[in-house]
């Protein structure tokens, strides 16, 4: 509806130009996402997009995202591996088993 009437009012004030401007709209990134590619950018060695990524979200936030991924992947290694979390996640720090 809002296109018809630009136009309209193109043709109305003389300047023969009907075309609808392009809005390009950013998008909000949510904190999970933020996160996920925080921590593949970390794991790449990815010096930009680390910045990027953190730069998307408030530090507190991303923090918080960055630990539930943390905390989904040592639960979904250890359904894998078929072990607790918690000797999952020490192993992966390279921790002696408790």
């Amino acid at each position: 509806m809002f296109d018809r009437m630009r136009r309209y009012a193109g043709r109305v004030r003389g300047t023969g130009d009907t075309r609808v401007p392009e809005r390009r709209e950013k998008r909000a990134h949510n904190l999970f996402e933020a996160a996920a590619v925080y921590v593949a950018a970390r794991a790449e060695d990815d010096q930009d997009r680390i910045e990027e990524a953190a730069g998307w979200v408030s530090p507190e936030a991303l923090s918080f995202g960055v630990s539930e991924l943390a905390c989904r992947a040592v639960v979904t290694l250890a359904r894998e591996r078929g072990e607790s979390p918690r000797t999952v996640a020490r192993d992966l720090l390279g921790l002696p088993a408790a």
